[in-house]
């Protein structure tokens, strides 16, 4: 049987990211994601795996996002017991965010199973719960980037970095067959090459098959300088207003950026807001695994933060307050005006910031600030659409906030970088897209099927795709 791929998840969607590679006697995973989204879409993480978790051999895991990483410790409880592969700073971050994950299931269990108790329904049981994600992280077998990896007989891996986030990896997977070598190319998520901290995504020197993201294949992002003064001027405009701005927390990279740009505007003496509040445990404690890796980031990057070695990183962000404990981000609601509050969760979906919409959102001086990616179903998605009114924590909100996305700040590479990146790749490959809505897989697949010679095709949800020479 010729090597072959199974699309299980992210096909013809940007989360879920889950594709079973099957060569000879080997079963691996790359990836194996949350699907997120509105209610409807993550029932989808309920189901069984399609396949024996016994059965698969390893992980490749290309980063600790949890579109990518969450669904691990259902696997682990579900037979698993194989190597999980991933970079060192992968591992660190994933420890963070799969136990924040299984705290959640377990409240929004718990919650639910109330109400199911008093109808006389069905309870329900978490996904996983904190057992299942200690397994799951003694399964982590860290390797650093370049280091080769032997998977079974037939199979050899080394990362290469992606540039997305802290640790992010491309994989590439030298498949040993019969009808010859198959050079395998797994993207992850590619770095956005402006993006700030983060170095520029490697490109393979070949491949014959490559497994693309294409999230961001309909256009680019706006220059990160522009970004940078959008939000000065928000600053100011909230300043001048005395106005709160929030700003949803993806607590891996994108908080980081944001606190990078604080930083440098700070330097420079346009950071108007006296208190930067910084109101996500798990932000918090990324930030440290961030200044523990700084030899992973950009040294110019870095430089530029630092004023030439006038001060050191720690230094850089003295602005910024964090706000650990329940109390003190209750006690942030009190406040009426002139503060930045950049609290979880990304996609407004639960976490501390739908506190903060609710109290804010029906104020006219008050600013909302969009740095990230809202899925379909989101209430990120729904305020960023242009809702009026939203039902939030029991309440309909009156949305008279001004709001604002800042699109320069995606770690995801846009249009042109992602072609870039895809034609740089020596030998003659064939393209899978994944991880996209339709619309922007489709607007980058006719783009590289511009290009003679590199077939493309759109993988759906559970498509099978023999890896052929």
């Amino acid at each position: 049987m010729r090597p072959r791929i199974s699309f299980q998840g992210a096909a013809g969607e940007v989360t879920g990211s889950r594709h079973l590679l099957e060569s000879g006697a080997t079963r691996v995973l790359l990836d194996c994601g949350l699907f997120q989204g509105g209610r409807e879409t993550e029932q989808r993480n309920q189901a069984s795996f399609p396949f024996y978790a016994s059965f698969v051999n390893a992980v490749v895991l290309s980063h600790a996002h949890l579109d990518h990483s969450g669904r691990l410790p259902q696997l682990v409880a579900e037979g698993f017991s194989g190597p999980i592969y991933c970079t060192p700073a992968t591992r660190e971050l994933l420890g963070i965010l799969l136990k924040d994950a299984a705290l959640l299931q377990e409240r929004d269990v718990e919650w639910e199973n109330r109400r199911r108790r008093r109808s006389g329904r069905p309870l329900l049981e978490p996904l996983y719960d904190l057992d299942d994600v200690h397994r799951t992280l003694d399964l982590c077998r860290p390797l650093e980037y370049c280091q080769y990896q032997q998977i079974g007989s037939d199979l050899r891996l080394r990362f290469l970095d992606a540039g997305h986030i802290l640790g992010a990896a491309i994989a590439e997977l030298e498949i040993e067959h019969p009808d010859g070598r198959i050079q395998l190319v797994y993207s992850g998520d590619l770095g956005n090459p402006e993006t700030l901290l983060m170095h520029h995504p490697e490109v393979p020197a070949r491949a014959d098959w490559v497994i693309m993201e294409s999230t961001y294949g309909d256009r680019d992002h706006q220059p990160l300088g522009d970004t940078k003064e959008e939000l000065a001027g928000i600053l100011q405009r909230a300043h001048e207003r005395q106005g709160n701005v929030l700003i949803p927390a993806f607590a891996v990279g994108r908080t980081q950026e944001v606190l990078y740009h604080l930083a440098l505007l700070g330097r420079e003496g346009r950071l108007p807001q006296q208190k930067v509040y910084l109101d996500s445990p798990m932000a918090i404690e990324v930030t440290g695994v961030y200044l523990g890796y700084l030899r992973l980031l950009d040294t110019s990057d870095l430089g530029a933060l630092t004023a030439n070695g006038r001060y050191t990183v720690p230094e850089a962000l003295d602005f910024l307050t964090p706000t650990p404990t329940a109390e003190e981000s209750i006690a942030l609601n009190r406040i009426k005006g002139g503060a930045v509050i950049i609290a979880g969760s990304g996609m407004c979906e639960g976490g501390r910031i739908r506190h903060h919409l609710k109290h804010n959102l029906w104020q006219r001086n008050a600013e909302l600030v969009i740095v990230g990616y809202q899925a379909e179903g989101t209430l990120g998605r729904t305020l960023v659409d242009g809702a009026r009114q939203v039902h939030l924590l029991g309440e309909d909100i009156q949305v008279n906030a001004a709001i604002s996305t800042l699109g320069g700040y995606s770690a995801h590479a846009g249009r042109s970088q992602l072609l870039a990146w895809a034609r740089a790749i020596g030998g003659e490959p064939r393209f899978c897209l994944v991880h996209g809505e339709s619309g922007a897989r489709d607007a980058l697949c006719n783009a590289l099927r511009e290009q003679p010679g590199r077939p493309v095709t759109c993988p759906e949800r559970n498509e099978v795709v023999e890896l052929v020479r």
